[in-house]
């Protein structure tokens, strides 16, 4: 086999799923190329949905390669863009309660994603980096910052010490030595506006950074950065375009998003040295190229844009999305994996190899060209895509069960061997019964499926239409691909 050069493996890691790549005078391809240490890489992620589905992991797979090569990835929380819109109109912040909130979120993105990222070090090369570059973590011995990780809330620069509700903080007091030396602990009063500071400059990230500034963007900052565009500029985004054309309000605050994410980026170069790369779906192009105009009107080298291919979930039509219920979790049941893979439709094949999976284009090309031939079954090629996959986030041996049991259930009309089993007692409800095993995540979707008549009982091969019957001894169907069996005690 031809050996691929180095060349070749930037230009497929550059290309491939890849919408957009905007690297005009060519400065981030030359610095990838001779210094990847150096390489700062922004990823923006929503603090409301930390579930993380396949459509994430495209990001996160080519997150990882990057950092592979020695770049480092930031993860910037977005809690106070995503309260762009909020109609509650909240003013003030508890940060020292809210953050914690926030930390949680992010403790459970990191629990995931290890699975494709680098978080802790994973090699003795990594260590020895981390030993240089070091490693900070916070009270909970969390990872926030690493030579090829790190996290931050853009909260920590958009709220000020006036935004800054102390209601929740320990108490505060202010340590000062006297004229002659003595150290006085003097008790601030509550929600004062010393308070409020020393509550502020404790919870903000860069401090725990070790930054020696801490930046922040007041509302001059914001005025400045605005008087370097025009009206015109703003409303070329085509959700903005979108709107005026249907005659629909645009208001204000939605125009000022894609400035806010501008301004990310700038702090970001400040805090961590440089911001070389941002990476996102095609549908925040326009977001992501603000932050090279805020960049070079602040004479900064302006940030790479990385646009990646929209993954369209199971219905085929809409981008995956856990709202809209068509996603596939990395953390899914292998059989739930597999199951939900032989749903795509047929033309989504090739695209879900070329995106979700390390397949060599050339094979995904003959993939394409066998099924239009009709050389090959599509629902062959889905096999081979369901185990892959399922390989990749759980095992070999996983993936080979998932395949055998589906072929059982689906193909054989069997009932597979390995699933779940559920006590019950007689008088128990189903739907008590469902929530209590995650069979459901809420009543909500229990009644749905039963108004779907999705859930069966297999031993009489009944449809349950009542939402408040009480469970049998049997085999349940949820669904076509989950199955419980519920034995009375």
């Amino acid at each position: 086999m031809k050996e691929i050069s180095n060349k070749q493996k930037l230009d497929e890691l550059l290309s491939r799923g890849v919408g957009e790549f905007i690297d005009p005078d060519g400065a981030f391809r030359k610095k990838l190329e001779t210094a990847p240490e150096k390489i700062v890489i922004k990823f923006g992620i929503d603090p409301t949905r930390p579930d993380i589905h396949i459509g994430h992991a495209v990001v996160l797979r080519k997150l990882r390669q990057f950092q592979d090569l020695g770049c480092k990835v930031i993860f910037l929380v977005g809690d106070f863009t995503a309260l762009i819109g909020d109609p509650t109109g909240k003013s003030k912040v508890r940060p020292e309660i809210e953050q914690k909130e926030i930390s949680l979120i992010m403790e459970t993105f990191v629990r995931q994603i290890p699975k494709i990222l680098k978080i802790e070090p994973v090699s003795e090369e990594d260590k020895k980096r981390a030993e240089i570059g070091g490693l900070t973590r916070d009270s909970n011995n969390f990872i926030v910052e690493s030579p090829w990780f790190s996290w931050m809330r853009n909260s920590d620069w958009f709220f000020n010490v006036t935004d800054i509700d102390p209601t929740g903080a320990s108490q505060q007091s202010l340590v000062v030595n006297d004229e002659n030396g003595k150290v006085l602990n003097i008790k601030i009063p509550k929600n004062s506006f010393f308070e409020k500071a020393v509550v502020f400059e404790n919870t903000r990230m860069q401090k725990l950074l070790k930054r020696k500034e801490i930046k922040t963007v007041s509302f001059v900052n914001f005025l400045a950065y605005l008087r370097l565009l025009s009206h015109s500029q703003l409303i070329e985004r085509d959700m903005f375009q979108q709107r005026i054309n249907k005659g629909e309000p645009l208001f204000m605050h939605e125009m000022m998003y894609p400035v806010a994410q501008g301004i990310d980026s700038n702090i970001i170069s400040d805090i961590y040295g440089s911001c070389d790369l941002e990476v996102g779906g095609t549908d925040q192009t326009f977001n992501m190229l603000m932050g090279r105009t805020l960049m070079k009107f602040s004479k900064k080298e302006p940030q790479a844009i990385l646009a990646f291919e929209i993954l369209e979930g199971l219905d085929g039509k809409e981008k995956m999305s856990k709202s809209l219920d068509n996603y596939i979790g990395i953390n899914e049941d292998p059989n739930e994996m597999f199951g939900k893979i032989m749903s795509i439709p047929d033309n989504l094949i090739t695209k879900y190899f070329l995106l979700c999976t390390d397949t060599s284009k050339d094979i995904i090309d003959g993939y394409a060209r066998d099924m239009d031939t009709g050389k090959v079954n599509p629902r062959d090629l889905k096999m081979l895509l369901g185990k892959e996959l399922v390989t990749m986030y759980h095992s070999k041996e996983e993936a080979e069960k998932a395949e055998e049991n589906f072929i059982a259930t689906f193909q054989k009309k069997e009932i597979p061997k390995d699933i779940t089993e559920i006590k019950a007692d007689k008088n128990d409800l189903l739907v008590d019964i469902f929530l209590k095993n995650n069979i459901v995540s809420s009543k909500t979707e229990f009644r749905r499926l039963i108004d779907e008549n999705a859930i069966t009982y297999l031993d009489t091969n009944e449809k349950i239409t009542e939402h408040t019957v009480k469970v049998s001894q049997g085999v349940y169907r949820i669904g076509k691909k989950r199955f419980c069996k519920i034995s009375l005690k």
